[in-house]
């Protein structure tokens, strides 16, 4: 059992440093925070439930979610009144284990569960044949042919070798029922602990002859074959479910734990080769350190190589498998590999600043997120075991006036064969995986109703600026004091004005003018009040305390400089100072966009799908037809809306969803966030928009267009398996339980039943991970 916390172990768990650690997400504004635990002990989905019953009666607490599959719990806390030191001692006092989120401490805990419960089966299998020979004996002889001091013998030899399955591998089976009880519920751990109990108690009254109105026959044979067929199903269960968690873990856990960091501050890169080289754990990293990162090793932060040429797999943030090559000056990101040679690199962003850490957070919500619908399951699970108890309660009486020696044959195997353990099962062990398949694809799922969602979705409507065109625009004319002109024959200081209120924002437009700044000396890059709005653009006071806008050319010339937008129709996008007297300062800017490498084949795929696609801009309507013809002949792209606001396009997206359809948006910037939310299911681009990505359900690793149709393809699939899943549970139990009921199915055949239809489940549901990738173009 658990040991207790003690004073000292309270005080290292509740340290502030501790609570950082398990922090899963951004503090909310009232102080709460969402943090993670590791479990450990738990068995089934009634043991989730247990433990969300127990952590939800701590003060403090405001939300659980507790997955079962993946053995994580999801909390958002109030630290101004609880500490992890309580809520790891009101999931000990459960019955289970916790500790502060840490993966490799989770995955030593997991693998000493798994050697425990090896042992219990090893255990229940070796006493199970010993009395499965004396019972052969008895079998082929029969109370005729054998004496009855003989036939009590082999009754006791059987008792004694039916202990050690009584009191070490049926502990899963009778700790859960108490805790359970503890707790003032009942568990699936319930029947099957009564079943053992009673086929135990029964037998062992039979063997001291205290039991004889219930019959002679005793139970051993099957007591300890039940528990060895339930052993082993939930032994290879774990095992399979072990894989899912691994897969998902393996996204987030690829940091070094201490890395070899140059001394000294501003360190010339020519001179890193010869600086001295200290090693220090992660946790000592500070932005501007260089640290020299070694063949095989993931970068420990978001930065640039300083020195040194190298390859790097960034799998786990593009789910493109093909290394990429890296060079001084070029952006490296935290958990990447480097496959080449030794280079050393200059941290810039370390922890929760980093892509990285983002994707850590949302491959945590994706394992210990409950659908809804699967909530809503869980609420019904204490009804179901009550009814479970109340039909073997009414087959016991039935059977004691027709047969008083059948009643624990039939009243166990009533229990045992409607244990919904394949049922609570045959929904999150997809989920997960497929989260898990698509996650190594290059698609973090944020929300696993979305896979439901998903699976029945009928039209994808794309954003084309940074969503189908590619985010890398470039600058293909400038307008300024009257005329087009080539960029060098613009002042500096303007095209750094240009660059400096650009470079606020993250919208693909936005992007390429920030290279401005940094390319033509300027005034600087102080802005203050930095706005920007969805759809237009960004509005800021530069160093000179003027107001300049940079955007669309209604909004951003405005009645001061209104005319220039007809002087220059080609103008996308215009900086200008909001004052009568800067005419002569307003810059246009031509932008040219190119499609996303696999845009077209996302298309087709999207279509081939029967999913039919159309595009929602903002941009003119010219530009965006000019965009579409770019694609491939046959690459048809309809258009659902041009020039259209926010609010326009969420009354176009509410007009298709009206009509009946089950409708997905793709998009990236600010102004695609008021959709994405209110889309049927949402994706979006992990370049663009940090709001964009809060309101999405899936994030596209990046920007991999084809990684939307292979999130329709594997939803589809993953939703057929939760279909074959639910279908084969509900199956076996309208098959069994009447057989159970007529005294037609013996216990240990119910327990070998209930063993295969759990591991049956879980196998089908592993067949998603091995969804084959699909091709992208270079």
């Amino acid at each position: 059992m658990n040991a207790p916390l003690t004073e000292a172990q309270a005080a290292g768990v509740d340290d502030p440093a501790v609570l950082a650690q398990c922090q899963v997400g951004p503090r909310a504004a009232d102080g709460a925070v969402p943090i993670g635990l590791g479990l450990a002990g738990l068995y089934c989905a009634a043991c989730a439930l247990t433990i969300e019953s127990a952590l939800q009666r701590v003060p403090g607490v405001r939300e659980v979610q507790v997955q079962g599959a993946t053995q994580r719990a999801r909390l958002v806390i109030d630290p101004a009144r609880v500490q992890l030191s309580q809520l790891v001692r009101a999931v000990q006092g459960a019955g289970y284990r916790a500790w502060p989120d840490a993966g490799a401490r989770q995955l030593g805990a997991r693998l000493q569960d798994q050697r425990k419960l090896l042992w219990r089966l090893l255990v229940a299998w070796f006493c199970m044949m010993q009395v499965m020979m004396i019972s052969t004996a008895q079998y082929v002889g029969g109370p005729q042919d054998i004496a009855p001091d003989l036939w009590r013998l082999l009754n006791w030899s059987a008792w004694v070798l039916s202990l050690p399955v009584m009191l070490f591998s049926c502990g899963p089976f009778f700790t859960g029922a108490w805790h359970a009880l503890k707790q003032g519920r009942i568990s699936m751990d319930t029947p099957v602990a009564l079943g053992i109990a009673a086929m135990f108690g029964v037998s062992t009254g039979v063997t001291f002859g205290h039991a004889a109105w219930l019959g002679g026959d005793v139970y051993f044979d099957s007591l300890t074959m039940f528990v060895s067929f339930l052993l082993t199903g939930r032994w290879l269960e774990s095992r399979a479910r072990e894989k899912v968690t691994q897969s998902l873990e393996s996204l987030s856990a690829r940091l070094p734990e201490a890395v070899e960091r140059a001394v000294g501050e501003r360190l010339d890169p020519a001179d890193l080769g010869q600086a001295e080289v200290e090693r220090v754990p992660l946790s000592s990293l500070r932005p501007g350190d260089h640290v020299r990162v070694t063949a095989g090793q993931a970068f420990p932060g978001d930065g640039q190589v300083a020195q040194g040429q190298t390859e790097v797999d960034e799998s786990m943030l593009t789910g493109e498998s093909r290394p990429v090559p890296r060079g001084p000056g070029q952006v490296v990101v935290a958990g990447s590999l480097n496959l080449g040679a030794p280079v050393w690199c200059r941290i810039e962003r370390l922890g929760p600043d980093t892509r990285y850490q983002q994707i850590v957070n949302l491959v945590h919500q994706a394992m210990t997120e409950k659908p809804g619908w699967l909530r809503l399951a869980d609420r019904f699970a204490g009804p179901f075991l009550w009814g479970v108890l109340l039909l073997a309660a009414l087959g016991g009486l039935a059977w004691w006036w027709i047969d008083p020696s059948r009643i624990v044959w039939v009243v166990v195997s009533v229990l045992v064969v409607t244990c919904p353990c394949a049922l609570s099962l045959a929904a999150p062990s997809a989920l997960l995986a497929a989260a898990g398949a698509l996650a190594r694809q290059g698609v973090l799922v944020r929300r696993l109703d979305a896979i439901d969602t998903l699976a029945s979705v009928s039209a994808v409507l794309f954003d084309k600026t940074g969503t189908l065109s590619d985010a890398h625009l470039g600058i293909q004319g400038v307008w300024w004091q009257g005329r087009a002109r080539a960029l060098a024959e613009i002042p500096p200081a303007a095209l750094s004005t240009a660059g400096a209120l650009a470079s606020q924002s993250q919208h693909p437009v936005s992007q390429a003018l920030s290279g401005l700044e940094a390319e033509h000396a300027g005034p600087g890059s102080v802005w203050q009040a930095v706005r920007e709005v969805a759809g237009l653009g960004l509005e800021g006071q530069g160093p000179d305390g003027r107001t300049w806008r940079l955007g669309a050319a209604d909004w951003a010339l405005g009645t001061h400089h209104g005319p220039l937008a007809q002087a220059w129709p080609e103008g996308r996008v215009w900086l200008a100072p909001q004052d009568p007297g800067g005419a002569d300062e307003v810059l246009g800017f031509s932008l040219d966009e190119h499609p996303r490498p696999d845009a077209a084949l996302a298309l087709t795929e999207l279509r081939g799908l029967g999913v039919s696609t159309a595009v929602l801009s903002g941009d003119q309507t010219e530009r965006v037809q000019r965009f579409i013809e770019q694609l491939p002949p046959g690459t048809a792209l309809p258009i659902l809306g041009a020039q259209a606001s926010p609010e326009q396009k969420l009354s176009l997206l509410q007009a298709r969803q009206q009509g009946g359809q089950v409708v997905a948006m793709v998009g990236d910037g600010i102004n695609d966030a008021p959709v994405l939310a209110r889309a049927s299911v949402s994706f979006a681009l992990d370049q663009g928009a940090a709001l964009a990505q809060s309101q999405a359900d899936f994030i596209v690793l990046g920007g991999r267009l084809s990684g939307v149709a292979q999130s329709v393809r594997t939803s589809r699939q993953a939703m057929r398996v939760v279909r074959q899943n639910l279908a084969w549970s509900a199956s076996y139990n309208l098959v069994c339980i009447p057989l159970a009921l007529m005294g037609w199915l013996p216990p240990w055949l119910a327990g070998l039943g209930m063993a295969l239809s759990s591991l049956a489940v879980v196998l089908n549901a592993l067949r998603l991970g091995k969804a084959p990738r699909k091709a992208t173009p270079n």
